[in-house]
């Protein structure tokens, strides 16, 4: 079994540097041969016309796509992503002074995520059939189809514009210095709250509709009814038998979902002007800044690699037979 599992293991994370590979190379190429140069954003009119030819030689785009293409990757592997055109500093700096935000972000959302969806699906099992269950079912289908930044907008709208009780954008307020540490506690909150309902709401209803519907699936199974002919009570079955079986699909999503998270979300965070990982994308691509969009697109790739991975390790811990499937 031991052996079986590091070849699962060891499979699993070379199909990840594969897909890894093929998402830089992608990005790369895409990145590349879009339209427009990046280097005439620092020419002024006023400057000789050779400027833009030594600014282009010094970004080393005057090469052509596939040299570009070895020297990236060779820059990679010793984790050089060049040098931010916008920032001046080097691209996995200002990933980095980022990604810190985005992480603490979406590690909150991602639990309130996975708790709410929990307990609302327990709560729409144990009242299965009446119209509370009915009730969630639909409103988890309205809103998972609502986009974020429709829902992000009315959440302004309201709490924002006509009630003034809440942030519409930032982290913090102009006249934070002058708080103490709880004040500013407090400040940080109230500029979250409507972040963090955005970011989250499709995720809960996500999870509540997976983890309901696998609630049902398993309770409709031969060994359920087995067990409570033999005499198992109703929360033993749920704890032990129940619970387990119909939480291990929800893994895979979860890991998917993380792995979206810490990728940055990108409306979210344009939305409310938020300091993370999804907006410095945005705006690296709307500035052209090759370096910085190939950097953010592979921490975003390698974190939806490793989020994947995690996912799998814990369905390995819960069920050795998943190892089968890896091998295969």
């Amino acid at each position: 079994m031991k052996k079986e599992f590091y070849l699962a293991i060891t499979k699993r994370i070379l199909s990840s540097i594969l897909v890894l590979f093929l998402l830089v190379t992608f990005i790369f190429l895409l990145v590349r041969l879009a339209p427009g140069d990046p280097t005439q954003k620092f020419i002024s009119p006023r400057l000789s016309p050779q400027l833009a030819d030594n600014v282009t030689r010094s970004f080393g785009l005057d090469q052509p796509i596939y040299t570009q293409y070895f020297s990236f990757v060779k820059n990679l592997f010793l984790g050089d992503f060049g040098i931010s055109y916008n920032y001046r500093q080097p691209a996995f700096t200002v990933v980095r002074d980022y990604f810190l935000f985005t992480l603490v972000f979406s590690s909150i959302s991602f639990v309130i995520q996975l708790l709410l969806g929990y307990l609302l699906a327990k709560y729409s099992y144990s009242n299965r059939g009446k119209f509370s269950d009915r009730l969630f079912s639909k409103l988890s289908i309205i809103a998972f189809s609502l986009p974020s930044f429709v829902i992000g907008l009315v959440l302004v709208y309201i709490f924002s514009v006509m009630l003034n009780i809440l942030p519409t954008s930032g982290i913090s307020s102009i006249y934070k210095d002058d708080l103490n540490f709880f004040e500013k506690l407090y400040d940080y909150s109230l500029h979250m709250i409507l972040p963090m309902i955005t970011l989250s709401y499709a995720g809960v209803a996500v999870f509540y509709k997976y983890l309901r519907d696998n609630l049902e699936t398993v309770e409709n199974s031969a060994f359920i009814t087995s067990l409570r002919a033999n005499g198992f009570t109703e929360k033993e079955i749920f704890k032990n038998h129940l619970l387990p079986n119909a939480i291990q699909p929800l893994i895979s999503i979860a890991g998917i979902e993380f792995g979206v998270l810490l990728g940055g979300a990108l409306l979210t965070e344009v939305i409310f002007s938020l300091p993370g990982m999804g907006r410095l994308t945005v705006n690296a691509i709307f500035n052209r800044d090759f370096p910085l969009v190939t950097a953010c697109s592979f921490i975003a790739g390698f974190m939806m690699i490793i989020s994947n991975l995690l996912a799998d390790l814990i369905k390995i811990k819960m069920d050795k037979r998943f190892i089968k499937e890896l091998i295969n």
